[in-house]
């Protein structure tokens, strides 16, 4: 579990390229420390397991879902990626509550500057615009941000200059992808409600047991 407050920026110095999986090695400093094998870092919002470490590297095995699904597949070396170690309990939880497993994809469709603020439009596919609210939260490449507009094909956060310095939101241009995670709260709150209209569903076939339905079937 994370919280989409990054901690620093990492740089991709290695990709080993299998037939539909890679390896990242990825130059680090902040989140190496107290960091083990088998721990997880959150790597462009994806939660992703450590499987080497190395002076001021660690390693990462990518299987080929992640790179259908993410961003990963289109970084290069070189490449900069925003890096989150795994929450613990006693943290302050400065952003909102993020799995690190991507809901789906992105588009920066334009980008404006108001004054300190970067303005970041994103398109997106319908099943993820449905859990996305004005006010509400959203991670975007691992960073939880506040959404402030949604339409029927795109919605808009703006970026502060801090955010926009401690992240890689100031290389992104028009026309790149980004991973997307809704409010998981949103997605427990409507398989509830789901699972509830089901049970009414099928209850409305069922007639209640008492003694004009015993009658009526011949007891």
């Amino acid at each position: 579990m994370f919280t989409g407050i990054i901690e620093e920026t990492g740089t991709i110095k290695e990709i080993s390229r299998g037939s539909k999986s890679a390896k990242l090695r990825i130059e680090a400093s902040k989140v190496l420390e107290g960091t083990n094998l088998g721990d997880s870092i959150s790597t462009n919002g994806i939660c992703l397991t450590v499987v080497e470490m190395g002076q001021n590297t660690f390693s990462v095995d990518v299987i080929a879902e992640t790179l259908r699904k993410t961003n990963l597949g289109k970084l290069s070396v070189g490449s900069r990626v925003n890096l989150e170690r795994a929450l613990k309990l006693s943290d302050r939880l400065g952003g909102h509550l993020v799995s690190g497993h991507i809901d789906g994809l992105g588009v920066i469709s334009n980008i404006v500057i108001e004054d300190i603020a970067r303005i970041i439009s994103i398109k997106t596919n319908s099943d993820l615009l449905k859990y996305i609210i004005p006010k509400g939260s959203i991670t975007i490449d691992g960073i939880s941000l506040t959404v402030i507009y949604v339409d029927e094909q795109s919605f808009k956060v703006a970026i502060i200059p801090h955010t926009i310095a401690k992240t890689n939101m100031l290389s992104k241009k028009i026309g790149d992808t980004v991973n997307l995670e809704t409010d998981m709260i949103a997605k427990y709150a409507e398989k509830l409600l789901l699972n509830k209209s089901n049970e009414q569903n099928e209850n409305k076939g069922k007639r209640k047991l008492d003694m004009d339905f015993l009658n009526e079937n011949g007891f």
